[in-house]
C-alpha cells in the first residue's frame, strides 16, 4: 500500500466512513409466530376452497415469509426443519421458478432445498430438492434460467390448463427469457402463446405487460428484428387489443410498479453483513471506494467493495422490499464493474443476478438489461 493511498484512506475514514458496531446479522422485524399463524390460515383456506391455483400460490407465499423469518431469527427452533421440508414440497409441487416468482427468495429456497437434500433420504424428496437447487443455481446463467422458466411455466399450464394465472405465467416466462437473454426466439414464443384464444389478454399485469404490448405494436407495424410469424401473431393480438379499451392505459401505470412493491425502509439503526454496516455506512463506504477507484486504487479496494456488496445482499434477505434496494444493487454493481479482480467479478455476477431476476421490474434492472 503506497503512502499516498494511506493518506487518502485516512482522510476519508475521518471524514465520511461511519462503520457500525459489529453484529452477527441484522434483526428481522417480522414476527415468526404471526407469520406461522398466517401460513396455517392459508392452509385452512386452501383446504376449504379446494386448492385452486391461486390458493396454492398464496400458501406458498406465506411459507416463504415464515421460512425467511425462522431462518433469520429461529434457525435452531425444532419447528424450522419441518418448515424447510414444507417449503420444498410445496415449491416443487408448484414448479417454483425464480424468474417468474416475485418473492425475492432464491437464497431461502436454496437453504431449504440444501437441508432436505442433506437430511431426507427419500429419493422422491431428494429429487425435489435437487430440482429446486438446479433452478436457484442457474441464477447467474440467463440461458439456463430462461429454459427452466419455460419448462416450469409449461408444467403449471398442464397442471392448471384453463387457469388465467397459469396462462399468464407461461407468456411471462418467455417474455422474461427474452429480456434476460436477448434471444429473440423467446420473444417469438411469447407472442405465439399470447395469440391463443384462451390467453387472458385483458389481464396483462402492469409489470411486464407494457413492454410486451410495445413489442406487439412494433411487430405489427413492421419494426426490424421480427419474424414473419411474429408479425402475424402481433397483428392478430392488436386486433384483439382494439376490442379491449382498458388496455390503452396500461403503459401509463407502469411507473407505479416499483413504488407499489418496494414499500419498506430498513431502519437506520440495523446492521448488515459480516462487518455490521448500517444503511448510512453502506452508502458512505460505497462513496469512499469509488473515490479511491478514481485515484487508481481499484485492486486495493476490491476486498472492501466485496464486503459492501455482501452487506447489501444481507439487506436484501432481511428487507426484500426496501425501496432503496434496487438503486443500492445497481450502484454496487457499477462499482464492482470497475474492479478487475476475480472476487469482485464473481460478486458482480451475483449482484447482477439478484437485481435482474428478483427485481426485474425496477428501473435499475431494466437499465442494466438494456445496456447489456
Amino acid at each position: 500500500m503506497t503512502q499516498a493511498y494511506c493518506r487518502i484512506l485516512a482522510a476519508l475514514l475521518g471524514a465520511i466512513f461511519a462503520l457500525a458496531p459489529l453484529v452477527s446479522r441484522a434483526a428481522f422485524m417480522a414476527d415468526p409466530d404471526k407469520l406461522y399463524a398466517e401460513m396455517k390460515a392459508a392452509y385452512d383456506k386452501g383446504n376449504a376452497q379446494g386448492w385452486t391455483f391461486y390458493n396454492q400460490e398464496y400458501y406458498l407465499s406465506t411459507i416463504f415469509n415464515t421460512g425467511r423469518a425462522y431462518s433469520l431469527q429461529r434457525s435452531t427452533d425444532p419447528a424450522y426443519p419441518q418448515i424447510e421440508q414444507t417449503t420444498v414440497d410445496i415449491a416443487a409441487g408448484l414448479h417454483y421458478d425464480p424468474l417468474i416468482n416475485h418473492e425475492a427468495v432464491p437464497w431461502y429456497v436454496r437453504e431449504a432445498a440444501a437441508y432436505v437434500e442433506r437430511n431426507n433420504s427419500d429419493p422422491a424428496e431428494q429429487a425435489k430438492a435437487k430440482g429446486l437447487l438446479d433452478r436457484v443455481d442457474a441464477l447467474e446463467d440467463p440461458a439456463a434460467l430462461a429454459q427452466y422458466a419455460d419448462q416450469d411455466a409449461g408444467a403449471l399450464v398442464q397442471q392448471y390448463p384453463r387457469d388465467a394465472n397459469a396462462l399468464l405465467l407461461r407468456v411471462e416466462a418467455d417474455w422474461r427469457g427474452w429480456l434476460l437473454t436477448h434471444d429473440p426466439s423467446w420473444r417469438s414464443l411469447a407472442l405465439a402463446r399470447a395469440n391463443n384464444i384462451d390467453f387472458p389478454l385483458a389481464d396483462l399485469p402492469e409489470t411486464w405487460g407494457p413492454g410486451f404490448l410495445n413489442a406487439v405494436l412494433n411487430a405489427s407495424h413492421g419494426a426490424e428484428g421480427y419474424t414473419p410469424d411474429d408479425v402475424t401473431n402481433a397483428q392478430a393480438l392488436e386486433t384483439r387489443i382494439a376490442q379491449l379499451p382498458q388496455l390503452k392505459t396500461i403503459a401509463s401505470v407502469n411507473a407505479l410498479t416499483h413504488a407499489r412493491l418496494m414499500t419498506t425502509l430498513a431502519p437506520a439503526d440495523e446492521y448488515f453483513g459480516p462487518m455490521g454496516m448500517s444503511i448510512l455506512g453502506i452508502r458512505n463506504e460505497l462513496n469512499r471506494v469509488n473515490y479511491l477507484i478514481g485515484y487508481g486504487y481499484a485492486k486495493q479496494e476490491s476486498p472492501m467493495a466485496v464486503q459492501v456488496a455482501t452487506s447489501i445482499d444481507d439487506l436484501h434477505k432481511v428487507y426484500p422490499r426496501d425501496r432503496d434496494l434496487p438503486q443500492l444493487l445497481y450502484d454496487v454493481y457499477s462499482t464492482l464493474q470497475k474492479i478487475d479482480t476475480p472476487d469482485a467479478q464473481s460478486e458482480r455476477a451475483h449482484v447482477r443476478a439478484v437485481l435482474t431476476v428478483e427485481y426485474q421490474d425496477t428501473e435499475q434492472a431494466r437499465k442494466l438489461l438494456e445496456n447489456g
